[in-house]
């Protein structure tokens, strides 16, 4: 039996919370945000060869159940996480893949030097949350257009913050679902299967998302604002090294 190979990437996976919640997420299957992220797990293993590309894949852990106002509880969580990876595997690139709350702390920590992308996932997007962080990094945000839960305008507007700042950001708006990502579930989990090895570097992404990653920094959000039905996922644009965009791989509420 060989040795395994060390990891050459990481995905890591940050589940949904409260607004406010001082306690610690309930245990097992009793915490549903966190279970509502394992079929994104497998969908991501499975597309990584479940090991054959040396791809961790792996939740983080909350101490707390919300974000809690300033404490911004999950954010400190991410980074612990991210510093834990570094410790066991060293400068690898890793991609953050967040659902509403833990889309916000995803976003909140991209600045951490692993990072080299963001996919958000309904994600709680306030108008005045930083952005500074997110400067050459790819920021490719998911929602449903009938979500009540968390603002798809509002993570709209916040692909235009983050593209001025810097970052090559877009939005796929996801019609016919919710916030839970319940409808249409296998859009959600091909989705972004397909844009996190992308930005791994081990597929292509759609041409669309591509050239939505490219906009200029002051391109309007609608610019950057594509529809999942009229991609089409089973056609991609190879890109080169880096995505083929400058910068590229620099350094809910519920």
């Amino acid at each position: 039996m060989r040795d395994r190979r060390p990891p050459s990437a990481a995905v890591l996976l940050l589940h949904g919370g409260r607004e406010t919640g001082l306690g610690p997420p309930p245990p097992g299957p009793l915490n549903l945000p966190a279970a509502r992220m394992r079929p994104f797990a497998r969908a991501l293993a499975g597309a990584t060869g479940d090991g054959a590309a040396d791809i961790l894949v792996r939740p983080a852990r909350y101490a707390h159940r919300g974000w809690n106002g300033p404490r911004e509880d999950p954010y400190h969580d991410a980074v612990r996480a991210l510093d834990d990876l570094r410790r066991e595997a060293g400068e690898i690139p890793v991609v953050l893949v967040g659902h509403s709350m833990g889309a916000r702390a995803a976003l909140r920590a991209a600045g951490h030097p692993l990072v080299r992308g963001v996919v958000g996932l309904a994600p709680w997007c306030p108008a005045d949350d930083p952005v500074a962080q997110l400067a050459g990094r790819d920021v490719v945000l998911l929602h449903s257009t009938r979500d009540r839960v968390t603002s798809p305008r509002e993570s709209q507007s916040f692909t235009a913050r983050a593209r001025r700042a810097g970052a090559h950001a877009c939005l796929i708006a996801i019609r016919g679902s919710d916030h839970a990502m319940l409808r249409r579930a296998g859009a959600w989990h091909e989705l972004t299967t397909c844009v996190v090895t992308g930005l791994l570097g081990l597929g292509p992404l759609p041409g669309a998302v591509t050239t939505a990653l490219r906009l200029p920094l002051a391109a309007p959000a609608t610019d950057g604002t594509l529809d999942l039905d009229r991609l089409d996922l089973g056609r991609r644009d190879h890109a080169p090294s880096g995505h083929g965009r400058p910068g590229a791989g620099g350094r809910g509420r519920t």
